[in-house]
């Protein structure tokens, strides 16, 4: 039962932000025993992860891998679809039913565990109140003995771009396309952009990506960045990388205009800028209770999680790197047991990447250009997926998983794939490495038949005989 003081509801604990950290924040802290208060400036729980994020845009690339038959062209030939005309309502009707069902799941959670929720903008008082002001139910006062700052990112929007409904837009904003453009300039070559170019190459959308580095994803091995480049030349993405934007516009034909430095001249029907992600805390009034966000909208923690200001936390994409939805989950639950005294133990530093490009990229550990500068011997062992019985069934011919170990005691360094269902069998090498295995696991191992976790044994295999 909620404490009551001078009318204004009291709680051990509000969590601003109900994504991936602000859930499992409030959830860790409910269980204890603690009265919670969840605050999220939308209707609906969820947070950028749900609504713009992580899940619709991966259940969009889900949708459009399945009308284009993906998988099946290597069987059927490259013309095969499961549908020929494909529509934003085809690929939007799967992204709301995940939507939909996932703020059920949610909701169902925090009910279930007594979690109060509110629905507003919020904004401190002062350090232990909070306001929270929707249009619908007026202005809310919480008080709180301790605060988790949650609230995510928001794409970075630059002055000088003119943004235009449905021409010219930011990661948010693609999703509410209403027409399938046919061509498309990604400006930006992270995780985003590059996910979205390829999603929409798959669609046959002519894509030129920009990106005034020199190389993709430079925290990717090399090697499985040049097979997704490879990938996306195939499927008619223009790569302009070392390239800078110097003008945007929208010309008197209605085309967006996108001019470089170089003087090159790139016409386009819409233009996603994808120039990365920024806290969005400017509407939290922190000057209230002293303290300040870096130029990038972020909060600084220490180990804790805990801010300068002793009973407030934050945590997930508020806080910078690493920013993925699985180590903000995690950032989360860690912050409010810091906060409120309770048991636990922090979270391996040994996680895995998932990168939602077509083909998928995940890894895990060091990579070949790191364990190069640190002087490490090491070898490394290959295997694709055309040689596996589960990569023909799957009609992915084209997949690789690349294990890293050390050449002296082979203990397992690193795990790189990119194929089918990559950021799954990842796993495999997470757990051997974070018990300090070797390859010799693999290979003494007995796998299921046909599956891609064969993929391990091929490798380890393949880097045994190069020593």
């Amino acid at each position: 039962m909620v404490r009551v003081k001078n009318r204004i509801p009291e709680y051990d604990l509000i969590v601003i932000g109900s994504g991936p950290a602000g859930q499992k924040a409030a959830l860790a802290a409910s269980k204890g025993r603690f009265h919670v208060a969840l605050v999220d400036r939308r209707e609906v729980v969820g947070g950028v992860c749900l609504h713009t994020g992580t899940i619709p845009s991966k259940t969009l690339r889900a949708a459009v891998l399945y009308f284009i038959g993906y998988g099946q062209h290597s069987i059927y030939g490259e013309s095969y679809r499961i549908k020929d005309r494909i529509t934003t309502e085809d690929l939007t009707q799967r992204v709301n039913h995940v939507i939909r069902s996932e703020i059920d799941v949610i909701s169902d959670q925090m009910n279930r565990n007594g979690v109060d929720m509110f629905f507003g903008e919020a904004h401190f008082a002062n350090s232990h109140e909070l306001v929270v002001k929707s249009e619908v139910r007026g202005e809310t006062r919480l008080q709180g003995k301790k605060f988790i700052i949650a609230v995510g990112t928001r794409p970075v929007r630059p002055d000088s771009i003119p943004f235009t409904r449905q021409r010219i837009i930011d990661s948010d904003e693609i999703l509410n396309l209403e027409n399938i453009p046919p061509r498309m300039t990604v400006v930006g070559g992270g995780v985003i952009g590059s996910e979205y170019a390829s999603i929409y190459a798959a669609l046959g959308v002519e894509v030129i990506l920009i990106d005034r580095r020199d190389r993709l994803l430079e925290f990717v091995d090399r090697e499985i960045i040049d097979h997704l480049l490879y990938h996306m030349r195939a499927a008619n993405v223009t790569l302009r990388l070392g390239e800078e934007v110097s003008r945007v516009f929208i010309d008197d034909r209605n085309q967006v205009i996108t001019e470089l430095k170089s003087g090159k001249r790139i016409i386009s029907d819409t233009l996603l800028l994808s120039i990365g992600r920024e806290g969005a805390t400017d509407g939290l009034n922190l000057e209230a209770v002293g303290l300040k966000a870096d130029d990038k909208g972020r909060l600084k923690v220490g180990e804790t999680y805990q801010t300068e200001v002793e009973n407030i936390y934050a945590a997930g994409d508020v806080i910078g790197f690493p920013s993925l939805a699985s180590t903000s989950m995690a950032q989360g639950r860690l912050a409010a047991c810091q906060a409120l005294g309770l048991k636990h133990e922090a979270f391996s530093p040994l996680f895995p990447y998932g990168i939602y490009t077509i083909p998928e990229i995940s890894m895990v550990g060091q990579t070949e250009e790191q364990l190069t500068a640190a002087k490490v011997p090491y070898e490394f062992g290959l295997a694709h997926y055309a040689e596996l019985a589960k990569g023909q069934m799957l009609g992915d011919e084209s997949g690789m998983l690349k294990l890293l170990f050390h050449r002296n005691t082979r203990v397992l360094l690193g795990v790189h794939g990119i194929g089918d269902q990559a950021t799954e069998i990842i796993h495999i090498g997470q757990a051997v490495m974070a018990h300090g295995g070797s390859i010799d696991y693999f290979i003494n191992s007995v796998f299921n038949y046909p599956t891609l976790a064969e993929a391990y044994k091929v490798a380890a295999l393949d880097g045994l005989n190069k020593l």
